[in-house]
Parts: structure tokens; sequence; C-alpha cells
């Protein structure tokens, strides 16, 4: 079935007790050795870092896209795992599938429990993750995680604690793992990959703001204060806030800042339903719709954007391009006909 790479950066899956709490502090050696191995496969281990996923940089993300691009340049090896902290695991694997454009496969996954937990779910979450890359091609980056396989485009952490974490609230996992083998149910639709980008010595900063009731443009304007390059604007319904907020929004795309309309709601697209600072008015003062990802991949696709270019059209054709919008050439005249 192949040679498979796990790449260790921490995690619940790593996790022991630290007298006060968990915390990440196991090698890749030490989780590999909880988890059965598919029959047929051969492990080699990477050992990144080994840090709770909360804490994670943008180096660290950049450094991990970076190590899969570069285990992947040996033809010899047939997929990677990536074990990961469940927290942010979401935009980990987000990020590294907008760069990968290689059949091989890599799959996230981690652990709701420990490491050692009596019944805990890591072991068989790395079992199933080395199956899933040792018997799938063509899907790009996906998760695998408690007998489910996920794209990495869309799927979030849905539960804090539950066993079942994951899920794309507005669309359908991929596969099943079970019985050892996995079922693919379909095939991801994906843009083309984005070029791998540099690792920046300060890396841009993108914040995200989310608007509730009284909500101001003070925070909004504080991230820019701070630097923000990009803004992710979580906004209520299908991507409202305020005129206050919409002029906010105009301000900072007028400067060049990035931004990024998202919706603080689990499932549904953002669309242009309503004015009076809704998303009809928000859209129009620059602000990018993001579909159905959520805010944090939402920022994902931003930071990326921002990773490309320093040309301010270019970094929104690039977001658009992440986020699976068409480009004005592919758009065809019935397209626009229906819209």
């Amino acid at each position: 079935m192949g040679r498979m790479v796990v790449i260790s950066t921490g995690g619940t899956i790593a996790s022991r007790w630290q007298g006060s709490g968990f915390a990440a502090d196991a090698n890749g050696g030490e989780v590999m050795a909880t988890a059965p191995l598919p029959e047929g496969i051969s492990v080699e281990v990477v050992d990144l870092f080994s840090v709770n996923s909360p804490r994670l940089t943008t180096h660290h993300q950049l450094t991990l896209l970076r190590t899969v691009h570069e285990v992947l340049a040996d033809p010899g090896v047939d997929g990677i795992v990536v074990t990961h902290g469940t927290d942010t695991l979401e935009e980990s694997a987000f990020l590294v599938d907008l760069h990968h454009d290689d059949p091989r496969p890599v799959v996230f996954t981690g652990a709701q429990l420990p490491l050692g937990a009596t019944d805990g779910d890591g072991p068989g979450n790395l079992h199933d993750a080395l199956l899933t890359a040792a018997t799938t091609r063509g899907l790009g980056v996906v998760i695998a995680f408690d007998g489910k396989v996920h794209p990495a485009r869309g799927t979030v952490k849905t539960q804090t604690l539950a066993p079942d974490a994951f899920a794309d609230p507005s669309g359908t996992r991929l596969g099943n793992v079970g019985f050892g083998r996995v079922s693919v149910l379909r095939r991801p639709e994906r843009p083309a990959a984005l070029a791998l980008p540099a690792v920046p010595e300060t890396a841009p900063r993108v914040d995200m703001v989310m608007h509730h009731c009284d909500a101001d443009a003070l925070l909004f304007d504080a991230a820019l204060d701070a630097g923000a390059q990009g803004v992710v604007l979580v906004a209520t319904g299908a991507g409202n806030a305020t005129p206050e907020i919409a002029e906010a929004v105009a301000a900072a795309t007028s400067r060049g800042v990035l931004v990024a309309l998202t919706t603080r709601v689990q499932a549904g697209p953002v669309t242009e339903i309503y004015t009076h600072g809704g998303a009809v008015d928000l859209v129009a003062a620059g602000a990018v719709p993001t579909g159905t990802f959520r805010a944090g991949q939402a920022r994902i696709a931003v930071l990326s954007a921002l990773l490309a270019t320093a040309d301010p059209r270019e970094r929104e054709r690039v977001l658009r391009h992440a986020l699976g919008e068409p480009a004005a050439a592919d758009v065809r005249p019935a397209d626009l006909a229906r819209v």
C-alpha cells in the first residue's frame, strides 16, 4: 500500500497531563506507537513541532506548508498524514489545500482525547488517516476523523468535545472509513493551486471582527490602526451589519486593505439581500463575500492572497480564486443571464 510520512505538529493527540491541564509534549514517534498500522504500509515520522494548536502562528503554518511540499518532492513517498490539534486544524488544512497540486493525498487528523486516554480516539483516527493516505488519490487535502473523510475546503470543527468533531455545515463529507477500506462518496471541486509562498520575516496581519447588536466600527478601525492588511468581517445573518460598518469597510478598501465578508451563522452562504448596512452595501463598499466559508478559513484565504502579491487588485483576484469564484474570462453569457 505504500510509504507514508507522518508530520507531527502536536495537539491533543500528542498531549499529556501537566499538573493543571493537558498540553502537547509527545513527539511523533510516541504518537505513532499508539496506533495500529494498516497492513502493507511503512511509516516515517517528521517531528516538526509539538504545540497546542491555539498557539500556532502563521510562521508555524507556512513551515508546515513548505514541509509538505518538501516531503512530496520525493517521488517515493505515496502519501502524507499530518497530526494536528483540532482547534485550528481547519485553518492549517485549508492553507495546505490552497497550495496543493499533487494527486498524492495529504490527510489531517488529530484527537479529542489525550495521548494514553482510556478509549482514546487518537489511535483509531491515525489508523484511518494512514489508510486514507494509502488508498485514495486526487482528493486534495482531506481530514480523516471519527470514521469520516471530509474535504479541507469548508470543513470546520463543529463539536468542542465530541468524537465526531468535524463537518462542513453547508456540504457533505467525501467518504467513510470502515471494515478496512475507504469508501469515497464524491470528488471535491477545487480551484487550481496557488504558488507556494515564501516565509516572510513578518507575516501580514489579518484580523477578524464580529458584528453584534450595538456594534460600531471601533474594533474594525482598531484592527486597521494595528496594521492589519486584511480583515475578516464576521457579520450577522446572510452577511449583514450597519451603515457605519459599511462606511468603515469602504474607507479600508480604498486604502488597499483586503476585506472578506463572512457570517457568524453556522451554515449557508453570504448573500446580497439587504441594504442599510447589509451585504448589498458591504459588497458595494469593497468587501469580498466568502460564500459558505467561515471565519477561520476566510482568514486563511485572505492571508494567502496577501502573501501572493503586493498589488491590491491582484490580491482581490487571488482571494476570489481561493474562494472558488470563476475568473471573469471563465464566466459564460448563460451564467450571467441566470444572475
